[in-house]
């Protein structure tokens, strides 16, 4: 299983007794491979000698390459192992973010829901950028086509994520597959608008619709924007609570130390699944965060510096909870259902007063 995930892996990690070997096979996009490693490697030096030995393969394209239709006939193979990880400077941005949120008001902030992002990258977002303002009709939406070479050119002027919280929406869409922004939208005290996804981040299975989040129908997302921002903007004091316990939730639940202990728990698990012994391969070169670090210059080096782990952690990872009771978990389900079904009786009846008026 772990073999055939080598077909598109960027490279290959090792753990064996607590250091980490790489085999490289592509250079990633970027430096994905780079941020990658460089989390795993403060986790083993915050919980040094607790990592069990190991051996994953890391894609890091944007695309999905383990396609489900791929493994569902009764002979089909297993599917190679898909462990999730998320890597960032995330407590300085936290912080950032936290600051930013204050700047403007929510009820002094633009009325409209706001995307900006590469529209190329799938088909649901180019549908997205028809929802701006076109043929007369206003659909409450400001979508922007993200340029990176220009950014790039500028010094990402225009995309500091902390001076992005100046519009009381902000919409939530995936490219190729999940995408990153999604906590940084999230965490803006602005309504966050999730078009219906199809992929989860780590975190993502515990937001509720209604409390944490809109709900946005992918297949009519121009008229479900539009009475998204309507309602909001007739209901504030709702409105400014749902946008306020997205934020909540990222600044409570996101902190780094539980995105280590997730981590943590996360290859601990995978690791009982390993039917071999890993060893290191013939090719791969061993790492340390300080050879990673040295290697690299500029932004990549201070990010490094920022979230470098000085010292072991004194106290143990977080005890992993029981599974979900069958019964409790099906009225989570439900209870999200039942918002999701609430949101679209709301904008029928909305839509068909919006025909009678005219």
């Amino acid at each position: 299983m772990v073999e055939r995930a080598r077909k598109t892996a960027n490279f290959r990690l090792v753990i064996v007794k607590g250091k980490a070997y790489v085999e490289t096979y592509t250079k990633a996009f970027q430096s994905r491979d780079t941020f990658t490693l460089w989390g795993i490697l403060q986790l083993l030096r915050r919980y040094p000698g607790r990592i069990p030995d190991l051996d994953l393969m890391f894609d890091c394209v944007d695309w999905p390459v383990v396609l489900r239709n791929a493994y569902c006939a009764p002979d089909a193979p297993a599917p190679p192992p898909l462990p999730e990880v998320n890597i960032k400077s995330w407590e300085p941005q936290l912080k950032d973010l936290e600051e930013g949120n204050g700047r403007i008001k929510w009820s002094d902030r633009e009325p409209y829901a706001y995307w900006k992002g590469n529209p190329t990258v799938a088909p649901t977002r180019q549908d997205l950028m028809k929802c701006n303002v076109s043929e007369g009709q206003e659909w409450n939406a400001r979508v922007f086509a993200q340029d990176w070479i220009k950014e790039q050119q500028e010094g990402y002027k225009q995309s500091d994520l902390a001076s992005q919280c100046r519009d009381r929406f902000k919409i939530y869409i995936e490219g190729s597959a999940w995408s990153v922004s999604e906590k940084y939208i999230l965490a803006c005290d602005s309504v966050t608008l999730i078009v219906t996804p199809k992929y989860y981040d780590f975190y993502t299975r515990g937001l509720m619709p209604l409390h944490h989040y809109w709900p946005i129908n992918d297949h009519d997302k121009c008229r479900s924007i539009k009475f998204a921002v309507d309602w909001g903007n007739s209901h504030k004091k709702k409105a400014k609570a749902m946008g306020r316990a997205a934020s909540k939730f990222i600044q409570d639940e996101l902190k780094l130390d539980y995105v280590y202990d997730y981590m943590f728990h996360l290859l601990n698990q995978y690791s009982k699944l390993l039917r071999y012994q890993p060893t290191v391969p013939p090719e791969a070169v061993e790492y340390c965060a300080e050879r990673l670090a040295c290697a690299e210059e500029g932004p990549a080096r201070k990010f490094m510096e920022e979230s470098l782990v000085q010292s072991p952690k004194e106290t143990s990872p977080c005890t992993l909870p029981p599974s979900y009771d069958p019964s409790s978990l099906n009225d989570v389900l439900q209870k999200k259902e039942n918002s999701i079904l609430q949101v679209e009786s709301w904008q029928r009846a909305y839509w068909e007063n919006q025909t009678k008026q005219s």
